[in-house]
């Protein structure tokens, strides 16, 4: 069962994006519970179909999920809030809010574009095996012909990852109870004949929890009644954590050794090393020689990716629209798999292969600075060039994407739609867009952006040095999916972007419209990159492309230009030793991108689910004049780290990730909220985040809220 080859985990929203269609489906009524519940089944069916096919020798199971696994864990173990056990669905509720039920927080999962629900424990949130979805799929798979190892977060990483409800202690707290209820888990695998379980503890990486870990394992690796245990990291180096691991009685180790780099084979203390030789983060063919010779020097190994697959799309092989001369050095999934038996195969044979050159170092950081005002002079005049009533309403830029933009952009690509007529369009789009807004009393407008169907992948596809693929979707959470552009060389804007659209929109009205770009450190974070040279040299090239844009959209008489980094926080380094370098770099990085505009041109920045408060000083260093940032789904949890901010700031209070209205009071009581430690002159009444994922029906009367509890708190 752990011989040769394994992954640690594989996509699942389905090739074609399946289980998407059916949540939707599932959502809006069109399909029942048993029918989307049969959906997952086909996809887990063919999913153990196709690794056994691809000749992976171990295969994992409960890596699929309706939603997420970290919500499926806490179903697991009944960590379910009191307050969504009524509900019709408790898990979907969770997930996205019911009857008036505000959904848990979502946050990123560690330094990725993938987005989990946060755990809320209380000092009486039950902690105990409560459900089957492990065993059910271990039955699934043997039904199938299919020897399966189970894969489930493990007890450290769940609890670091949950929040404390309100007035309770830390999560970690807990650990003694959680440690019971797998304890229960092991038995009933070990009752189902399972022979391996995997507990993947990626938050090791981070530096946290070592004790923990210590403490866990040699409990779990005591027991008598269990199956044999593999802990999974990834996403970096164990450090202190993997000597903790190796004094305790479980049988094998999984270790990121793309990200985290070389491990002595000493320090595995006899222990089984998965080695996580292929990379599960990116898109390159792996350098099969370079990964030969680091698991040539181990001599209990099974070859693996160095996380789930569950980052990157499913096949390349359909990629037909690709450069062959880029299709070259890509590899997906099923590509991915592919490397790693034949790592096996070669490895059984004796192969050992050559250690790899040592990478050049990196070049400095180029130094840049900010040229414009310190932020009291531009307010001031700011302030005067714009006119705007306090606690300003405004969106965060995209407007719903509907079935009719969608298809024309389809149309388009088909070649079944001109230009002139996808252009006439999208000036509809627009106009309805403003009209709306106008109506509605927001105070400065955004054209909706129609014409984009993602906010990285429209400037990819302006932009030289990127590759777009029609079918590399990843999931980002639930049903949301995204195809992240390929960096392959070197980065340039050939021609301007957004001018034109944010042009037309400005001319209907005669309210501020703002420019909206997405910012250098998000394009690249939400791309694959490039590997031969460093990530900031990428993200400075992007800065540079973005800085063009952000001058040409100021010279057209753009008043407010907003330049979204939701990713700052993303590729903060997991261990705090490394933040500080990074986020110098990024923020200069953004600095420069926005540099050109002059000082009576609004810079804004937007950032969202991703415990921005983490790398509050770092928000302020961007020294955009407004920064709106997500609220609303974290009830507020960012208000306390807001001592000493200086700028304008639109905390969100209406989160769009749900598809519940809030009424004007809710809206209200978010809003005082803010009032309380944000002073009136620079609070903005905002949504958490963009609204293409909405219904226009839900925007308007949302929206209709926030205008009306601005106004009733507005006292000039």
């Amino acid at each position: 069962m752990l011989t040769h080859s394994t992954i640690l985990g594989y996509p699942r929203i389905g090739p074609r994006r399946e289980l998407k269609r059916a949540l939707e489906a599932y959502w809006d009524g069109r399909l029942s519970r048993d029918e989307l519940d049969r959906v997952g089944a086909d996809l887990r069916a063919d999913t153990w179909r196709r690794l056994a096919a691809l000749g992976l020798c171990a295969l994992p199971a409960n890596t699929f999920s309706e939603y997420d696994h970290v919500l499926d864990t806490a179903v697991l173990l009944d960590a379910v809030p009191e307050r969504y056990r009524a509900a019709a669905d408790p898990y979907f509720a969770m997930a996205r809010g019911a009857d008036g039920l505000p959904p848990l927080r979502m946050t990123k999962w560690f330094d990725t574009n993938y987005h989990y629900l946060v755990p809320e424990i209380g000092a009486g949130t039950p902690l105990r095996l409560a459900g089957d979805k492990p065993m059910r799929e271990v039955r699934e798979a043997r039904a199938l012909g299919y020897a399966t190892r189970p894969v489930v977060v493990g007890p450290v990483t769940f609890l670091l990852l949950a929040e404390p409800a309100p007035g309770g202690p830390p999560p970690l707290s807990r650990l003694d109870d959680a440690l019971d209820a797998y304890a229960d888990l092991l038995a009933a695998l070990a009752a189902e004949g399972v022979e391996w379980v995997q507990l993947d503890e990626p938050a090791l990486v981070t530096g946290a929890g070592v004790a923990e870990a210590r403490r866990a394992y040699e409990r779990l690796g005591a027991l008598t009644d269990r199956p044999k245990l593999l802990v999974a990291s990834y996403f970096g180096e164990l450090g202190d954590a993997l000597p903790a691991l190796a004094a305790t009685g479980i049988e094998a180790i999984g270790l990121d050794l793309v990200r985290g780099g070389p491990v002595d084979p000493a320090a595995l203390g006899g222990k089984t090393l998965v080695a996580g030789v292929v990379s599960g983060r990116d898109v390159w063919r792996t350098d099969l020689d370079a990964a030969l010779y680091e698991l040539s020097r181990h001599p209990d190994v099974v070859v693996s990716t160095s996380c789930s697959l569950l980052h990157v799309p499913y096949d390349l092989d359909v990629e037909t629209d690709l450069d062959p001369a880029l299709r070259e050095r890509l590899a997906f999934a099923d590509q991915k798999v592919a490397e790693v038996v034949a790592l096996a195969d070669l490895l059984a044979r004796g192969s050992t292969g050559t250690a790899p050159a040592r990478s050049p170092a990196a070049a400095p950081p180029t130094s840049t600075s900010d040229t414009r005002a310190p932020y009291p002079e531009r307010a001031a005049s700011q302030a005067v060039h714009l006119g705007l009533p306090e606690l300003p309403v405004t969106t965060i830029g995209s407007f719903p994407q509907t079935g009719e933009l969608r298809a024309a952009r389809a149309a388009l690509a088909a070649g079944t739609l001109d230009e002139p007529g996808y252009e006439r369009l999208i000036e509809a789009e627009i106009e309805r867009v403003v009209r709306l807004q106008e109506r509605l009393g927001i105070d400065v407008l955004v054209h909706g952006e129609p014409e984009r169907n993602d906010m990285v992948q429209y400037f990819a596809e302006h932009l030289d040095g990127f590759a777009i693929t029609r079918h590399g979707w990843v999931q980002s959470y639930g049903s949301r999916c995204t195809r992240p552009p390929i960096i392959h060389s070197d980065v340039r804007r050939p021609a301007p972007i957004t001018v034109r659209w944010t042009r037309y929109a400005q001319s209907l009205t005669e309210r501020p419209v703002k420019g909206m770009l997405t910012g250098p450190v998000t394009i690249v974070a939400w791309s694959f990159v490039r590997r031969d040279i460093a990530l900031r040299e990428v993200v400075a090239q992007v800065a540079e492309a973005v800085r063009a844009e952000v001058h040409d959209l100021a010279a057209e008489g753009t008043s407010i230009i907003q330049v979204d980094e939701p990713a700052l926080r993303e590729l903060l380094p997991l261990r705090r030793e490394r933040q500080d370098e990074y986020l110098r770099w990024a923020v200069a990085a953004y600095r420069h991108a926005t540099s050109s505009a002059g000082d009576h041109t609004q810079i804004h920045t937007h950032l969202c689910y991703s415990n921005a408060s983490e790398v509050i000083a770092a928000i302020d260093g961007l020294d955009a004049d407004v920064t709106t940032i997500e609220s609303a789904r974290s009830s507020g949890r960012i208000l306390g780290q807001l001592d000493g901010f200086g700028r304008g700031l639109g905390p969100g209070v209406y989160d769009i990730h749900s598809p519940r209205v809030p009424g004007a009071a809710e809206v209200g009581d978010l809003l005082d909220a803010v009032l309380e430690v944000v002073p009136a002159e620079r609070v903005w009444v905002n949504p958490d985040c963009g609204l293409k994922t909405r219904t226009y029906p839900q925007v308007e009367a949302a929206l209709a809220n926030l205008v009306t509890a601005a106004r009733e708190r507005r006292t000039d």
